[in-house]
């Protein structure tokens, strides 16, 4: 909580039995509620989570023993605004004072580890923190990240950095769970990030084998145990209040039997630990909704087992997170480390490997994704026009509603049933529409801004597009069309973006009437349609606007021709054809087999090294029925065996251009068939003389097509090649650092138990090469052989068990998916200066906007430059990433003993957003000894950068997310090894001047203000 008198109460807490050599036992109240899963937030907040805040408030207040841990932001910021009262509010900051009621976490979602990448992560638990330092002037300072399925090395990292004391989780592969169990080694200094090591360390607790419930049964009762308000009930609470399962009342007859069920499992888990301080969590999933009858039977127990505590050797206490803590520190113990590695994958038991979620609901994971890419372009565009134009038409308070709506859908998607595919297809939809109305808001204003910014005149109209070529410009109507394109990335980019015409002759012009590179050709999607592809050069947040127009002469786009090759029987391919269609641009040249119509070989033709490269859909089939033995499922993967071809007849055709060649690739059951489930569109792209081409001409993209799948099918693409890499695989820890992956040979289920999450990148390499790949949404990935690696790109399924088929968590998905993946093959040194920024190129592609600015006349470049963003242009070194860049809108204080007093005061009640106050994130993207040029340390001058958006007048750096001044900020220096002394650690460099050095791996905060703001 970060106040005095806090830490003061948590060192005089009694030690009573502990102390003399019983244990001492922390029981912590929790309610452990998901923000979607089964059921949508509404039906949730309705059956029971709004009672959950409602019933413990007002039952806190009726014992001063008691104390509860909140968790996840989102129900109670929706309790907190459309349920609570201002007696219940009134209540809230009173407990929260006194330390009884205790904010863990406090982001809007218990987030997902394994597919989130890390700036949704972030995202989530900023606004999260920034509602609770607002409302209450609280910093939550200890995790509880009990449900997410597996463990990742950036969580962590980024807790630390948030300013935590102490890290939570429970979810780790059952064997290793039982293996630290027997040897007391679930607790451990963890040093997540190799580069960060000591300096953003974070003592560890993993929970043992009953995790974050209590003990679901009793030994003298048919009923659940511990949970006298029994199991929550959809859609309505009974009017009766008699809830199914409710555990036995306490009373005379049981209490002793109750006591010795407790005092057994207490004792049982203290044998797993090396304190006498023992953690018992008491919940489970929809509990407390009626604190009343919780707290009464409760209140009871412990009172009888603390009468007998000499005979039972066992003291009791209602605790939060941050007491149990704060005893186990008090131990002054020295703890061993744990290095970077994380604890992924997951699973429950051999057949239960927890690693089909890493691709369930594909279609989920791309629009979280692209509507997280649409945030963050959102918010340096408006950031950017209200500090150019502060006076500017457009309403700041409704531009920040529109922000906040797509915010809060980012936030909520990254649940641990939401992104990952583990929801019912109600709460799927829920996530969509919530994604979906969010984009449609801050396209909504990203349009706006452009008019404004345009001078266009109101019978204008600008229509956006991200990534979706079926948007198309319309044909001529007397107006000028334009393409407007923001590159919301702090580097000057080359890139082509594409757009759908109705003509094949088109002209493109920039905003001095120049021509601008540019082909059209067919489009894959639309007989009547064709795609345009723009070659487009933008400096670091900056946008060109285009003009089309549909015109015969010299200056139209080149025209892309398409070639028709007949569809070859793959399982009778004549292997021994020396003939083979190359493709060629700058940096490769990739053959491909007329025998086959596959990809044979790929030559980085600066090195002229070649590697034999193939790929191949194939699927796994898995079993439906649990009587015949392991099922997949939204979660588990499962495979009856090793993966089976698909097609065995492959359909080509190559589109070439001037600027790029599309090879389309499509995949048959059969020589005769009329459908195709799969297809690849691979384009490797030529740039012309005078333009940055290394990026674009170093990437091979390819866009898939899967789908529908047959019931019970598990899709993979298996890229196949001659390099040796002993079937070692690399993949990304939610895009921001690498982990390597061994293939371990378990005897039982040793393909599922192989896969890994791929959020960002992939790689395989053997001594010279490495092959890359990079991705725009989350995959399940594996080397199932040497020289191999897979990407799982889509699931559908359907199971007998009766707990999946009564919940509609059976993942019948029979959804076409459209993942893209770029592909770079080359030297290691070559591909680490490549990768980073084309992952962050892939994730961050331009925002496209058409429009029909009616008011436009043809400007004078002076005049131009005016109505431009050119001027404003925010380039960073390429080690560098602008992580974050926008206007929160907080009302609090800078300063915190200003924000306690305005909370005690209610002075935080009033008041508009703040638009003066920007948000400034600046992440350092490589390791430690990684490169020898891009590992280095980079010391940059924030009023330099930032001098297009005006002139900067003050920079105050702040925590992860943005409570601490951290000049202020200590936190709890666990005793280790090798480093034996116990205190506080700062890490904080204050920078002067407005310069900061940046070392590898640092992600650093800044709030920065302007002048005349």
């Amino acid at each position: 909580m970060g106040t005095p008198l806090l830490l003061l109460l948590l060192f005089s807490l009694p030690l009573r039995a502990g102390g003399r050599g019983g244990l001492r036992v922390f029981v912590v109240a929790h309610s452990h509620m998901d923000v979607g899963w089964i059921y949508t937030v509404q039906e949730s907040m309705h059956a029971y989570a709004a009672n959950v805040y409602s019933t413990v408030v007002e039952e806190l207040m009726n014992g001063k023993q008691r104390k509860f841990i909140a968790v996840e932001q989102e129900f109670f910021r929706l309790w907190w605004d459309g349920v609570a009262t201002d007696k219940h509010k009134k209540e809230v900051h009173q407990l929260l004072q006194e330390g009884r009621l205790e904010f863990v976490i406090g982001g809007q979602v218990m987030h997902d580890e394994a597919v989130t990448l890390i700036d949704d992560q972030i995202l989530q638990l900023t606004e999260g923190h920034g509602f609770l330092y607002e409302t209450f002037g609280i910093r939550p300072q200890f995790s509880w990240h009990v449900d997410p399925f597996g463990a990742s090395a950036t969580t962590p990292t980024l807790f630390a950095l948030a300013g935590f004391n102490a890290h939570l989780i429970s979810r780790i592969d059952y064997d290793l769970k039982d293996d630290m169990q027997k040897n007391k080694k679930l607790q451990f200094v963890w040093q997540g990030s190799p580069s960060l090591s000591e300096k953003q360390e974070i003592f560890t607790h993993v929970m043992d084998q009953y995790s974050y419930c209590t003990p679901p049964r009793l030994p003298f009762s048919d009923r659940s145990g511990f949970y006298w308000n029994g199991i929550a009930v959809f859609p309505d609470p009974p009017k009766d209040g008699v809830y199914p399962d409710m555990s036995l009342p306490v009373t005379d007859t049981n209490i002793h039997l109750y006591a010795q069920a407790m005092v057994a499992n207490i004792k049982e888990r203290a044998a797993w630990f090396r304190t006498s301080d023992v953690l018992w969590p008491w919940g489970c999933d929809k509990q407390f909704f009626n604190a009343s009858v919780q707290y009464s039977n409760m209140d009871l127990l412990l009172d009888y087992i603390n009468k007998h505590s000499d005979e039972l050797g066992v003291t009791v206490q209602y605790a939060t997170v941050g007491d149990y803590f704060q005893a186990v520190y008090n131990r002054n113990l020295t703890w061993e480390i744990r290095d970077s590695q994380d604890f992924l994958p997951y699973s429950t038991e051999a057949f239960q490997a927890w690693t089909g979620f890493y691709t369930s609901r594909s279609a989920l994971k791309g629009i979280a994704r692209r509507a997280s890419s649409l945030l963050y372009a959102g918010e340096s565009f408006f950031t950017m026009y209200v500090q150019k134009h502060p006076a500017g038409p457009i309403c700041k308070y409704r531009a920040l509603k529109q922000l906040q709506s797509l915010r809060w859908a980012v936030s909520e998607v990254q649940h641990h049933d939401g992104i990952t595919g583990t929801e019912s297809p109600k709460v799927k939809d829920m996530y969509t529409d919530n994604l979906i109305y969010g984009m449609f808001n801050v396209k909504k204003l990203m349009a706006s801004i452009i008019f404004d910014m345009n001078n266009a005149k109101k019978d204008g109209e600008v229509y956006s597009s991200v990534y979706n070529k079926h948007s198309r410009i319309p044909g001529a109507t007397g107006v000028d069309q334009y393409v407007v394109v923001y590159n919301p990335l702090a580097w000057n980019i080359t890139t082509f973006v594409t757009v759908s015409v109705s003509h094949s002759a088109m002209g493109v012009y920039d905003e001095l009437g120049h021509s601008v590179p540019a082909q059209v050709q067919s489009s894959v999607e639309s007989r009547s349609a064709y795609d345009l592809y723009i070659l487009v050069e933008i400096s670091g947040l900056s946008y060109r606007k285009y003009n089309v127009k549909p015109l015969n002469g010299k200056q139209s786009a080149f025209i892309g021709r398409l070639v028709k090759y007949k569809r070859k029987d793959i399982t009778r391919a004549d292997q021994k054809s020396q003939q083979f269609l190359p493709v060629v641009n700058n940096c490769y040249q990739v053959l491909f087999d007329p025998n086959t119509n596959l990809m044979r070989s790929i030559t980085e033709r600066e090195t002229n090294q070649t590697v034999q490269l193939t790929q191949e859909f194939l699927e796994y089939h898995v079993n439906g029925d649990v009587a015949k033995g392991p099922i997949s499922d939204n979660y588990f993967f499962a495979p009856n065996g090793s993966a089976v071809p698909v097609s065995k007849a492959v359909g080509l055709e190559v589109v070439s251009g001037k600027l790029m060649t599309e090879i389309r690739q499509y995949f048959y059951s059969n020589v005769t068939a009329q459908n195709y489930t799969y297809a690849v569109y691979t384009r490797i792209y030529t740039v012309p003389e005078g333009y940055d081409g290394n990026m674009l001409c170093h990437r091979i993209e390819q866009e898939y097509r899967v789908g529908p799948l047959e019931i019970n099918r598990e899709a993979v693409l298996r890229t196949t090649t001659n390099l040796n890499t002993e079937q070692l695989l690399y993949t990304d820890n939610n895009g921001y650092q690498i982990q390597k992956r061994p293939f371990k040979a378990y005897v039982d289920n040793p393909v599922a138990r192989n896969y890994y999450p791929m959020v960002q990148t992939a790689y395989i390499e053997d001594n010279t090469t490495r092959l890359m790949l990079l991705t725009e949404r989350a995959h399940g990935v594996s080397s199932q052989g040497n020289g191999q690696v897979e990407v799982m790109l889509h699931r559908r399924l359907w199971n007998n068990h009766q707990w999946d088929v009564s919940n509609n968590l059976t993942l019948n998905d029979s959804s076409v998916v459209r993942p893209v993946i770029w592909l770079i093959l080359g030297t290691k040194a070559v591909s680490n200066i490549l990768y980073r920024t084309s992952a962050l190129a892939l994730e961050h592609r331009p925002i496209v906007m058409f429009g029909a600015l009616s008011g436009d006349k043809p400007k004078l470049p002076r005049q131009l430059q005016q109505h431009s963003v050119h001027e404003s242009s925010v380039t960073l070194p390429p080690n560098l990433h602008l992580q974050t860049l926008s206007i929160p809108g907080w009302r609090y204080s800078s300063d915190h003993a200003e924000q306690v007093h305005n909370v005690h005061v209610g002075k935080q009640k009033q008041g508009d957003a703040d638009f003066s106050r920007v948000l400034l994130r600046i992440r350092h993207l490589y390791e430690v000894g990684e490169d020898p040029v891009l590992s280095q340390p980079v010391t940059v001058n924030l009023k330099s950068l930032l001098q297009g958006l005006g002139s900067v007048k003050q920079v105050e750096e702040r925590s992860l997310t943005g409570t601490w001044d951290v000049n202020t900020l200590t936190r709890w220096k666990w005793k280790t090894v090798k480093s034996p002394s116990k205190g506080f650690s700062n890490s904080s460099e204050t920078s002067e001047n407005c310069t900061v050095t940046i070392h590898p791996k640092e992600i650093r905060t800044f709030f920065v203000y302007f002048q005349g703001q």
